[in-house]
């Protein structure tokens, strides 16, 4: 998913999951943050682990277990880094890294006052909007019905591999060519 901020990305999105989970799907996520963020925090075990130097930390607890992985000097991991350390699923939803190659739904609300962005990217393969676009030459339906958008995103799913390649198809500048 691939959209402004503002737009909607979260909120469709936790409502998409446990539709694509009701049809048998096993879904995992990779969420983009623009900023800083921390899981843990001061004066718990796994944040002065990590704050006296280790490199990772994981958690476990009976229900789940986290790994926290600190870049320090190393830079942000690609998508294609990030999608290959998910554990095997049937489908990954990408919200945010809009200006990755992989396939993308837009989601589009007027009331964030920009531009849509499916006119300048050819991998967006649909759009999600509280407005029509009809001339977008792709499928459009509305930021409510969820229902149709599990629809799309599963018709529109490619591959693991074939988006690995297309994610490392990429100039050395990091241009996509």
């Amino acid at each position: 998913m691939a959209g402004w901020s503002g737009s909607g990305k979260t909120t469709l999105l936790t409502k998409l999951i446990p539709v694509l989970a009701a049809r048998g799907l096993k879904v995992s996520t990779i969420k983009r943050a623009h900023h800083a963020f921390q899981v843990d925090k001061p004066g718990k075990d796994s944040y002065e682990h990590r704050r006296a130097g280790a490199s990772e930390v994981l958690v476990s607890a009976g229900g789940r277990w986290v790994l926290m992985h600190e870049n320090r000097d190393e830079p942000e991991q690609t998508l294609a880094q990030l999608l290959r350390r998910l554990s095997p699923c049937d489908l990954i939803v990408v919200e945010g890294f809009k200006r990755e190659r992989h396939p993308k739904l837009e989601v589009f609300r007027a009331e964030t006052d920009k531009t849509p962005l499916h006119p300048e990217d050819p991998r967006i393969v649909a759009i999600a909007s509280d407005r029509p676009f009809p001339d977008a030459g792709i499928p459009v339906v509305a930021l409510d019905d969820v229902a149709a958008i599990a629809d799309l995103v599963c018709r529109h799913a490619e591959p693991l591999e074939g988006v690995l390649a297309m994610l490392e198809d990429q100039g050395a500048d990091g241009s996509a060519l």
